[in-house]
């Protein structure tokens, strides 16, 4: 409640810059926490007192920003740096490692799903410029995944009024599953439309062999 009531505050006081700030500066140094910022302002749009859409616009270039800039310290400073330094931007070897580990298993889709796993999203942007990793991909997985995380989240508060703590809570609990489940589906949802598609063109390939044969 203590942190609501500190955001609600910064709301009243500085608006949609609380968003735009708070984002940008969670992902290069700063504790910010940006999920429930974002679920309490899109509370706030549904009461009315800030435009949804325009709240999307902001979190988006705040986030996209924010992990830009860190991708290029990494890009730039490497390894070295963040091992001297890290401390200074809250990066510890741990975390470092623990995010290194996750690369391992995802690979660069981990910038898309890194949003939502907790002590990981901070990192993948310093680590993806370490490994330089091409921008267009980075850019490819961080800015769709970013679009995502925010519409998400935003929409939490937006869609549930009142009740939106609640499901938040839920959500974070369990957000990367629900994440990968929903990649899942729709990746077979793709797969499913595509062969439905090309079935129509295999069968008159079908039938245009069978009449060739019987000439």
């Amino acid at each position: 409640m203590e942190m609501l009531k500190w955001i609600q505050e910064l709301f009243a006081q500085y608006g949609y810059s609380v968003l735009f700030f708070g984002l940008l500066l969670e992902f290069i140094v700063l504790p910010f926490p940006g999920e429930t910022t974002m679920a309490f302002a899109g509370y706030l749009s549904y009461t009315g007192r800030l435009d949804f859409m325009l709240l999307i616009i902001v979190a988006f270039f705040g986030t996209t920003i924010g992990m830009t800039i860190t991708y290029f310290i990494g890009l730039k400073a490497g390894l070295p740096f963040i091992q001297r330094y890290g401390r200074w931007f809250l990066l510890s070897p741990g975390k470092f490692e623990k995010t290194q580990r996750w690369f391992e298993r995802y690979g660069s889709f981990l910038i898309t799903v890194g949003y939502f796993i907790p002590g990981v999203r901070h990192f993948t942007g310093y680590f993806s410029g370490i490994i330089a990793l091409p921008y267009r991909k980075f850019a490819l997985y961080a800015y769709g995944g970013a679009l995502f995380w925010v519409i998400l989240f935003l929409g939490i508060g937006r869609m549930f009024g009142p009740q939106w703590t609640a499901v938040f809570h839920l959500f974070e609990t369990y957000a990367l599953w629900i994440v990968l489940a929903a990649v899942l589906v729709a990746a077979l949802i793709l797969v499913y439309r595509f062969r439905s598609s090309r079935r129509p063109e295999a069968l008159r390939a079908m039938r245009v062999k069978e009449s060739s044969k019987e000439r």
